[in-house]
Protein backbone atom coordinates (compact mmCIF):
# COMPACT_ATOMS: atom_id res chain seq x y z
CA UNK A 1 0.00 0.00 0.00
CA UNK A 2 1.48 3.40 -0.94
CA UNK A 3 0.90 6.44 1.85
CA UNK A 4 1.76 9.81 0.99
CA UNK A 5 2.83 12.07 4.12
CA UNK A 6 2.54 15.65 4.43
CA UNK A 7 4.78 17.49 7.33
CA UNK A 8 5.61 21.14 8.71
CA UNK A 9 9.64 21.83 9.44
CA UNK A 10 10.19 24.84 11.31
CA UNK A 11 12.54 26.27 13.95
CA UNK A 12 16.41 25.00 14.14
CA UNK A 13 15.33 21.89 12.10
CA UNK A 14 15.22 24.58 9.02
CA UNK A 15 19.27 23.92 9.39
CA UNK A 16 19.27 20.33 9.14
CA UNK A 17 19.70 19.10 5.43
CA UNK A 18 17.78 16.76 3.08
CA UNK A 19 19.99 13.63 3.84
CA UNK A 20 20.29 14.21 7.60
CA UNK A 21 16.00 14.55 7.50
CA UNK A 22 15.93 11.07 5.41
CA UNK A 23 17.69 9.39 8.22
CA UNK A 24 15.62 11.41 10.50
CA UNK A 25 12.54 9.70 9.35
CA UNK A 26 14.24 6.30 8.78
CA UNK A 27 14.13 6.05 12.44
CA UNK A 28 11.12 7.69 13.26
CA UNK A 29 9.75 5.13 11.30
CA UNK A 30 11.04 2.57 13.06
CA UNK A 31 10.28 4.39 16.72
CA UNK A 32 6.38 4.56 15.99
CA UNK A 33 6.16 1.01 14.16
CA UNK A 34 5.31 1.71 10.85
CA UNK A 35 5.15 -1.39 9.21
CA UNK A 36 7.16 -0.13 6.18
CA UNK A 37 8.03 -2.02 3.26
CA UNK A 38 11.87 -2.55 2.84
CA UNK A 39 13.68 -3.29 -0.47
CA UNK A 40 14.76 -6.88 -0.98
CA UNK A 41 18.43 -8.09 -1.89
CA UNK A 42 21.58 -7.77 -0.18
CA UNK A 43 21.31 -4.34 1.37
CA UNK A 44 17.73 -3.65 2.06
CA UNK A 45 16.22 -0.42 2.96
CA UNK A 46 12.97 1.46 3.47
CA UNK A 47 11.09 2.55 0.37
CA UNK A 48 10.82 5.98 1.25
CA UNK A 49 10.72 8.93 -1.35
CA UNK A 50 10.99 12.89 -0.65
CA UNK A 51 8.93 15.02 -3.00
CA UNK A 52 11.22 18.05 -3.31
CA UNK A 53 14.38 19.38 -1.38
CA UNK A 54 14.09 21.54 0.59
CA UNK A 55 17.32 24.37 0.91
CA UNK A 56 18.83 24.67 4.57
CA UNK A 57 17.66 27.48 6.04
CA UNK A 58 14.10 27.74 4.99
CA UNK A 59 11.50 26.22 7.03
CA UNK A 60 7.93 24.85 5.28
CA UNK A 61 4.18 23.82 6.36
CA UNK A 62 3.96 22.13 2.79
CA UNK A 63 6.85 19.25 2.61
CA UNK A 64 5.78 15.53 1.08
CA UNK A 65 7.38 11.89 1.47
CA UNK A 66 5.59 9.06 -0.06
CA UNK A 67 6.37 5.46 1.67
CA UNK A 68 4.95 1.90 1.04
CA UNK A 69 3.47 -0.47 4.01
CA UNK A 70 2.31 -3.74 3.98
CA UNK A 71 -0.18 -2.86 6.79
CA UNK A 72 -1.81 0.75 8.76
CA UNK A 73 -3.95 1.54 10.59
CA UNK A 74 -5.97 5.16 10.70
CA UNK A 75 -5.17 8.12 8.92
CA UNK A 76 -5.72 9.47 12.86
CA UNK A 77 -4.01 6.95 14.26
CA UNK A 78 -0.78 6.79 12.12
CA UNK A 79 -0.62 10.88 12.08
CA UNK A 80 -0.74 10.55 16.39
CA UNK A 81 1.82 7.53 16.41
CA UNK A 82 4.47 9.70 14.22
CA UNK A 83 4.02 12.78 16.06
CA UNK A 84 4.56 10.74 19.26
CA UNK A 85 8.23 9.98 17.99
CA UNK A 86 8.96 13.29 16.49
CA UNK A 87 10.56 16.58 17.79
CA UNK A 88 8.27 19.90 18.33
CA UNK A 89 9.37 21.30 15.02
CA UNK A 90 8.45 18.50 12.65
CA UNK A 91 4.58 17.58 12.80
CA UNK A 92 3.20 15.42 10.71
CA UNK A 93 0.10 16.99 8.95
CA UNK A 94 -1.15 14.44 7.16
CA UNK A 95 -1.23 10.38 6.38
CA UNK A 96 -2.90 9.49 3.12
CA UNK A 97 -3.93 6.35 0.73
CA UNK A 98 -2.89 6.26 -2.27
CA UNK A 99 -3.70 4.39 -5.12
CA UNK A 100 -1.56 1.07 -6.53
CA UNK A 101 -0.80 2.88 -9.92
CA UNK A 102 -0.02 6.88 -8.28
CA UNK A 103 3.16 8.43 -9.72
CA UNK A 104 5.23 9.03 -6.50
CA UNK A 105 5.34 12.76 -5.07
CA UNK A 106 8.59 13.23 -6.32
CA UNK A 107 7.92 12.83 -10.05
CA UNK A 108 4.62 14.99 -9.79
CA UNK A 109 6.10 17.57 -8.50
CA UNK A 110 5.16 21.14 -10.61
CA UNK A 111 5.04 24.31 -8.61
CA UNK A 112 5.25 25.23 -4.88
CA UNK A 113 3.91 28.00 -2.57
CA UNK A 114 6.73 30.60 -0.68
CA UNK A 115 6.36 33.38 1.54
CA UNK A 116 8.81 35.57 2.28
CA UNK A 117 8.88 38.13 5.00
CA UNK A 118 11.81 40.41 6.14
CA UNK A 119 14.01 39.96 9.06
CA UNK A 120 14.53 42.49 11.98
CA UNK A 121 16.73 45.50 10.10
CA UNK A 122 16.78 44.52 6.22
CA UNK A 123 13.23 45.89 5.36
CA UNK A 124 13.24 48.71 3.02
CA UNK A 125 12.85 52.25 4.56
CA UNK A 126 9.91 53.02 2.25
CA UNK A 127 8.01 50.02 1.59
CA UNK A 128 5.00 51.02 -0.06
CA UNK A 129 8.17 51.87 -3.03
CA UNK A 130 9.26 48.23 -2.60
CA UNK A 131 6.18 46.70 -3.08
CA UNK A 132 4.81 49.09 -5.94
CA UNK A 133 8.59 48.25 -7.91
CA UNK A 134 7.66 44.69 -7.49
CA UNK A 135 4.33 44.94 -9.24
CA UNK A 136 5.97 46.64 -12.13
CA UNK A 137 8.67 43.76 -12.14
CA UNK A 138 5.87 41.33 -12.20
CA UNK A 139 3.71 43.41 -14.85
CA UNK A 140 6.71 43.13 -17.56
CA UNK A 141 6.10 40.90 -20.90
CA UNK A 142 9.21 38.80 -20.27
CA UNK A 143 11.73 38.44 -17.71
CA UNK A 144 15.03 37.62 -19.29
CA UNK A 145 17.90 36.20 -17.22
CA UNK A 146 21.30 34.40 -17.64
CA UNK A 147 21.08 31.48 -15.84
CA UNK A 148 23.99 28.71 -14.89
CA UNK A 149 23.57 24.97 -16.51
CA UNK A 150 25.73 22.08 -16.22
CA UNK A 151 26.54 22.43 -20.14
CA UNK A 152 26.97 26.38 -19.33
CA UNK A 153 25.00 29.71 -19.25
CA UNK A 154 21.60 30.01 -20.84
CA UNK A 155 19.40 32.90 -21.44
CA UNK A 156 15.57 32.37 -20.31
CA UNK A 157 12.29 33.88 -19.31
CA UNK A 158 11.40 33.79 -15.81
CA UNK A 159 8.01 35.08 -16.50
CA UNK A 160 5.58 32.50 -17.43
CA UNK A 161 7.42 29.99 -14.66
CA UNK A 162 6.17 32.64 -12.11
CA UNK A 163 2.24 31.69 -11.36
CA UNK A 164 1.87 34.80 -8.61
CA UNK A 165 3.87 37.53 -7.21
CA UNK A 166 1.97 39.66 -5.04
CA UNK A 167 2.35 41.42 -1.73
CA UNK A 168 0.67 39.91 1.08
CA UNK A 169 0.99 42.06 4.31
CA UNK A 170 3.98 43.16 4.75
CA UNK A 171 5.71 39.76 3.38
CA UNK A 172 5.76 38.09 -0.40
CA UNK A 173 4.07 35.72 -1.73
CA UNK A 174 4.94 33.88 -4.87
CA UNK A 175 3.68 30.74 -6.51
CA UNK A 176 6.52 29.10 -9.25
CA UNK A 177 7.37 26.37 -11.30
CA UNK A 178 9.32 23.81 -9.30
CA UNK A 179 10.43 20.37 -10.16
CA UNK A 180 13.03 18.59 -12.47
CA UNK A 181 12.36 20.26 -15.32
CA UNK A 182 11.77 23.88 -14.80
CA UNK A 183 12.44 24.32 -11.07
CA UNK A 184 12.50 27.99 -9.85
CA UNK A 185 13.77 28.83 -6.55
CA UNK A 186 12.35 32.21 -4.80
CA UNK A 187 15.65 34.00 -4.06
CA UNK A 188 16.57 33.43 -8.14
CA UNK A 189 13.22 35.43 -8.77
CA UNK A 190 14.11 38.20 -5.98
CA UNK A 191 17.77 38.45 -7.09
CA UNK A 192 16.51 39.28 -10.36
CA UNK A 193 14.30 42.14 -8.86
CA UNK A 194 16.87 43.60 -7.20
CA UNK A 195 19.39 43.69 -10.35
CA UNK A 196 16.67 45.43 -12.31
CA UNK A 197 16.49 47.97 -9.19
CA UNK A 198 20.20 48.67 -9.92
CA UNK A 199 20.81 46.84 -6.12
CA UNK A 200 22.76 44.51 -4.51
CA UNK A 201 20.19 41.26 -3.78
CA UNK A 202 20.86 40.85 0.63
CA UNK A 203 21.03 37.17 0.73
CA UNK A 204 19.89 37.14 4.41
CA UNK A 205 17.06 40.02 4.36
CA UNK A 206 14.56 37.38 4.18
CA UNK A 207 12.93 33.93 6.08
CA UNK A 208 11.80 31.90 3.40
CA UNK A 209 9.01 29.53 4.23
CA UNK A 210 7.46 27.01 1.95
CA UNK A 211 3.84 27.00 1.80
CA UNK A 212 2.88 23.87 -0.27
CA UNK A 213 3.63 21.71 -2.89
CA UNK A 214 1.65 21.20 -6.16
CA UNK A 215 1.47 18.10 -9.08
CA UNK A 216 -0.85 18.52 -11.74
CA UNK A 217 -3.91 16.27 -11.95
CA UNK A 218 -5.21 14.68 -15.45
CA UNK A 219 -6.52 17.94 -16.62
CA UNK A 220 -3.47 19.48 -15.99
CA UNK A 221 -4.91 21.99 -12.93
CA UNK A 222 -2.04 22.13 -9.96
CA UNK A 223 -3.70 20.18 -6.66
CA UNK A 224 -1.40 20.18 -3.95
CA UNK A 225 0.43 16.56 -3.49
CA UNK A 226 -1.92 15.39 -0.81
CA UNK A 227 -4.78 16.01 -2.72
CA UNK A 228 -4.10 12.71 -4.61
CA UNK A 229 -5.00 10.60 -1.61
CA UNK A 230 -7.32 10.07 0.48
CA UNK A 231 -7.28 9.64 4.45
CA UNK A 232 -7.91 6.14 5.60
CA UNK A 233 -10.85 5.44 8.03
Amino acid sequence: MKIRIKFSKQGSMKFIGHLDIMRYFQKAMRRAEVDIRYSEGFSPHQIMSFAAPLGVGITSMGEYLDIEVLSTDTSGVMTDRLNKVMVDEIRILSYRKLDDGSKNAMSLVSAADYTLNFRDGYGPEDREAFFKALEAFYDQEQILIVKQTKRGQKEMDLKPLIYCLERRGEGIFMKVSTGSTDNIKPELVMEEFYRQQQREYPPFAFQIQREEVYGRDDCGKLIPLEEFGEDIE
